[in-house]
């Protein structure tokens, strides 16, 4: 079941104003990010594939795999996140759908993105909070490697203000003459 418009049907139910221009080219950046998120995951496989062998093979140390391939991990969940939005490709319980009338349905749609979006400004501002305090004071992991933390802090606060504009676009589209089921 879909939480909402289609992709197609929201872009083609508003292709003018400043919302449609901002989806459009949402969209396009969404579509790069998952490209790079696919490769971190590919990468943060074969890093940890790497690790497994070496050290079972060969007996190696693997002090820096692990963290290097949460990292990827932690870019790839948080870059991605407005994509699946974009999408709707989150799970969304969709028990009152057949109750409801679609006016309703519209009604209840623009409250849960309402809502999505207020949570998800207070986690990216908390995020970049969280960036900025590892940033400043230079914080790394607790681990021989010592990577920088505000590496995956910094990737999390990035993905977390690209999902919280995906929102608010969503939000403004039904303004803008996208018309949602």
């Amino acid at each position: 079941m879909s939480h909402g418009l289609l992709p197609d049907q929201a872009n083609a139910a508003a292709k003018t104003g400043l919302a449609a221009a901002l989806d459009r080219g949402l969209a396009i950046l969404n579509r790069i990010i998952v490209v790079f998120a696919a490769l971190a995951l590919v990468a943060a496989c074969a890093i940890l594939s790497y690790s497994v062998l070496s050290r079972a093979l060969f007996r190696a140390a693997n002090y820096w795999q692990d963290e290097a391939a949460v990292f990827l991990l932690v870019g790839a969940t948080f870059m991605t996140a407005a994509y699946v939005q974009q999408n709707r490709g989150h799970i969304g319980i969709e028990a009152f759908v057949g109750l409801l009338s679609p006016l309703a349905n519209r009604i209840r749609l623009w409250i849960v993105d309402a809502a999505t979006f207020l949570f998800c400004t207070f986690f990216a501002w908390k995020s970049w909070t969280l960036a900025h305090e590892a940033y400043v004071d230079g914080q790394v992991s607790n681990s021989m490697w010592s990577p920088p933390l505000a590496i995956p802090y910094s990737l999390m606060a990035f993905g977390m203000s690209l999902l919280c504009v995906q929102i608010l676009v969503q939000l403004a589209l039904p303004f803008a003459g996208a018309r949602r089921p």
